[in-house]
C-alpha cells in the first residue's frame, strides 16, 4: 500500500493517472478470452457493419478494467468496498485511456476509514467513457 494512510489523504488530492496502450483489435481478441465476452460487435468487423457501426469497439468492461487498475495501483484489491460506473460513450479502436481518480470524500463507517473517489475513464481527447465512483478503506 505505499504506506498510504488516511490522514494523508486530503479531499481533491488527485490519484496517479492510468495511461493504456492504443486499444487494438489483439487487445479486444485478448479481453473477449479472459471476460468470456464474445460478443461479436467487439470481434467480428461484419457483425459490427450489419449493426449499422463502422467497425468493431471496445467493451465497456475493458474501460472498467482499466479504472480497477487504476485504484489497485493506488490501494491494494482488498481495500475496495465499492466500485460504481455509467457507461458514457463507446471507445474505439486506437483509442487511448487516461484513467482519473480524485478524493471526493473521507469519512468512518462500519469502524473503518474509508475515502470516496470519483473516478473516469476519457480518451486523451478528453470524451469521457465511462465516469463513476469507489471507496476505499485505508488504515
Amino acid at each position: 500500500m505505499n504506506g498510504l494512510r488516511f490522514e494523508a489523504v486530503n479531499v481533491g488530492d488527485k490519484l496517479p493517472v492510468l495511461r493504456t496502450a492504443p486499444i487494438s483489435r489483439t487487445t479486444l481478441a485478448l479481453f473477449a478470452g479472459a471476460s468470456g465476452d464474445h460478443n461479436p460487435i467487439h470481434i467480428d468487423i461484419d457483425f459490427a457493419r450489419s449493426a449499422g457501426m463502422e467497425d468493431v469497439f471496445a467493451h465497456g468492461m475493458l474501460s472498467m478494467a482499466y479504472l480497477g487498475r487504476l485504484l489497485t495501483g493506488w490501494v491494494p484489491q482488498t481495500a475496495l468496498r465499492r466500485f460504481d460506473t455509467r457507461f458514457v460513450a463507446i471507445t474505439q479502436l486506437r483509442e487511448r485511456i487516461v484513467c482519473t481518480g480524485t478524493v471526493a470524500q473521507k469519512y468512518e463507517e462500519d469502524g473503518e476509514k474509508r475515502v470516496r473517489l470519483a473516478v473516469e475513464a476519457a480518451n486523451e481527447a478528453g470524451e469521457v467513457k465511462l465516469a463513476g465512483e469507489a471507496v476505499v478503506a485505508l488504515p
